[in-house]
């Protein structure tokens, strides 16, 4: 069984640190590893499955060739039910003729789809803190899926299968956004780098670096893990938000008002904001983004479905559904903040709550065990609350 890695995993040899300190945002960089290293995370049957029982509409399945997405209904049809209307439905043979002619094949989110895809984004979530998406791409022949673009999130390139040939064209507009006043100017002249990515091999891609990828006569199959990091946009669309609960900012501007009134109105707004921002406001803003972060699907039946909400022997394991939670501690008590949600508990309470923020499924004999002079039934309660609140399911 392939080993789910973490972030530390990706960008071996460099400690997880050093990658944040030098790499992240900076400049792109591969990490060479063993060949079929990766090769359970998304196998060629287990896509091939997703095909067959998921019903993938355009643009979430598509095929792409030479730069031009091919007509979905040239490899699909719709097909009614008796229910939800009509539904697009793979054609096998036209949909092969189509990869056979060098089309790439792109599947969304797949980690939404492949058990082994959405650990690894939740593992990554928990590392970069920040939403991930996991996007598929297969290729055969020599052709481009996509021409010489840029991406506006960084993204990290697992390699799962074959390989593929990258150019890199550098950047022309430092850390572009999707909203943006301008965009980067196409890039002239040969590519900087241009090397292939190999079978267990990883590319850390920074937003804004423009590229081309394209297939090398033989089967290519790799993932795509994105990922947007905060920036200084997301901090003042946050404080527009926190500005709401004010009343100087609530009040109306005094457009008839004269010059004095609206010199005086435009002081007190800048005296106000001066201090919103002022100290840690950067921390508060990162704390606040990591405590909105939605919780993970998992429901956990049937047992979430029962009264009980745990399974009744001790052997079951159960995990965290929120990636970016944290602990803080106040007299007395801890409070999880995730997922939206503020729930406090008694300080004795910590141990248990400690063990479920790495992300990774728990036993709960181990859970029990975590916290001194706190009985079975008491962890068991504890657990059983937080599957309430959708934040815990057995794993």
């Amino acid at each position: 069984m392939t080993e789910i890695p973490g972030l530390a995993g990706l960008v071996a040899p460099l400690e997880a640190g050093q990658f944040f300190a030098d790499v992240l945002g900076k400049a792109p960089r591969r990490f060479p590893g063993e060949r079929g290293r990766f090769a359970g995370l998304l196998p060629w049957p287990e896509l091939d499955r997703v095909l067959r029982q998921h019903r993938l509409e355009f643009p979430r399945l598509r095929l792409a060739l030479d730069g031009d997405v091919v007509p979905a209904h040239t490899y699909t049809e719709m097909v009614s039910t008796r229910r939800n209307g009509l539904v697009p439905r793979v054609l096998s043979a036209p949909f092969a003729e189509h990869l056979r002619a060098g089309a790439t094949l792109v599947v969304d989110s797949v980690n939404e789809l492949v058990d082994g895809v959405g650990e690894l984004a939740a593992r990554l979530e928990h590392d970069l803190r920040e939403r991930i998406q996991v996007n598929l791409y297969a290729g055969w022949g020599t052709t481009h899926g996509f021409d010489v673009h840029w991406d506006d999130h960084d993204a990290f390139i697992i390699q799962l299968s074959g390989r593929k040939r990258w150019r890199l064209h550098g950047v022309t507009r430092r850390s572009p956004l999707q909203r943006d006043v301008e965009l980067p100017e196409r890039p002239e002249g040969e590519p900087h780098e241009d090397f292939l990515l190999e079978d267990g091999d990883v590319l850390y891609l920074p937003r804004g670096h423009w590229h081309d990828v394209s297939a090398v006569g033989e089967e290519s199959l790799h993932l795509t893990i994105g990922f947007n990091a905060a920036t200084g946009v997301d901090l003042v669309a946050w404080l527009a938000d926190q500005l709401r609960a004010d009343e100087v900012f609530r009040e109306d501007l005094p457009r008839f008002a004269g010059p004095a009134a609206r010199a005086e109105r435009a002081e007190a707004l800048r005296h106000r904001l001066a201090e919103l921002v002022a100290g840690d406001v950067v921390d508060r803003f990162l704390a606040d983004r990591d405590a909105q972060a939605p919780a993970q699907t998992r429901v956990g039946l049937p047992w979430a479905a029962t009264a009980a909400l745990l399974p009744a022997d001790d052997d079951f394991e159960v995990r965290l559904l929120a990636p970016r939670a944290a602990l803080t501690d106040t007299d007395g008590t801890v409070a999880l903040v995730a997922a939206g949600k503020r729930l406090v508990f008694a300080a004795p309470a910590r141990p248990v709550l400690a063990a479920l923020l790495g992300g990774l499924p728990q036993p709960f004999k181990v859970l029990a065990d975590a916290a001194p002079g706190v009985d079975r039934a008491t962890v068991r309660a504890l657990l059983g609350e937080l599957v309430t609140q959708g934040l815990v399911a057995r794993a």
